[in-house]
This record gives structure tokens, C-alpha cells and sequence, in this order.
């Protein structure tokens, strides 16, 4: 196999071109949501402050370990379908450009294909030529 085949086979390599894919359309989306989000920081920031207090209150040492675990579970099993949504779309996006590809190398192929053929076709009446003079 080549390296280009076993690159195309392997999912880690689909998922960093799904991440790079997903990366830019969301880097695309930041101006505009930088303005509406920077309004909506300032109220929840004013709201929340009085509450953060009274949950320092109520949250017990025993408990965090626990959550912890919970968090960290759960957490592990997002990344998993993370990465297989990111994988899939870096299959697609890997395909798209090897079709693009393919279709510009076959471009590019046919014209010269043609070229060799039309010297090939002058050669030959060349020899046709020389031959005949003597």
C-alpha cells in the first residue's frame, strides 16, 4: 500500500481534517458573534455574582469526588463521539478533494494526450514524405 492509501485509511487522519473543516467554519461565524455575546456577559455577570456566594454555601467537600467521576465519564464518552463526528466529516472533506483532484489531473492529462498525438500523426507523414523521395 501506499503512503497516500494508508493515509486515507487511517481515522485520525480524517478526524484532524474534520477539525480543521469544522475549525474554519466556526472561525468564520466569531465577528458576529462576538458583539451579541459580549452584551449578553455583562447581564449575566451582574446576575450571578450575588448567587455564586450562596452555591460556595451549600456545596459539600464529600460530594466532589463523586462528581468528579461522573464528570470525568461522561466527558471521556463526548470526546469518543467527538472524534467519530469529526472523522466523518474529515471523510468527506478528504474525498471532496480527491475528487477535485482526480478531475484536474484528468484536465490536465487530456491535452496533452492530444499534443502527443498530433506529433506522433506529423512524424508519421514525415516519414511518409522522406520515404517517398527516394
Amino acid at each position: 500500500m501506499t503512503l497516500a492509501s494508508n493515509l486515507r485509511e487511517n481515522k485520525a487522519v480524517y478526524a484532524v481534517a474534520g477539525a480543521g473543516d469544522f475549525a474554519v467554519e466556526k472561525l468564520r461565524e466569531v465577528p458576529s458573534q462576538v458583539d451579541r455575546y459580549r452584551e449578553q456577559v455583562r447581564g449575566t455577570v451582574d446576575r450571578y455574582r450575588g448567587e455564586v456566594s450562596r452555591y460556595q454555601q451549600r456545596v459539600d467537600a464529600k460530594d466532589l469526588p463523586g462528581a468528579a467521576v461522573a464528570y470525568a465519564s461522561q466527558v471521556g464518552s463526548r470526546a469518543a463521539e467527538l472524534i467519530d463526528e469529526l472523522a466523518e466529516r474529515g471523510k468527506k472533506v478528504v474525498n471532496r478533494e480527491a475528487v477535485e483532484i482526480a478531475e484536474i489531473t484528468e484536465a490536465d492529462a487530456k491535452p496533452a494526450a492530444r499534443t502527443r498525438t498530433a506529433q506522433r500523426s506529423n512524424g508519421a507523414a514525415r516519414q511518409t514524405r522522406t520515404t517517398a523521395k527516394k
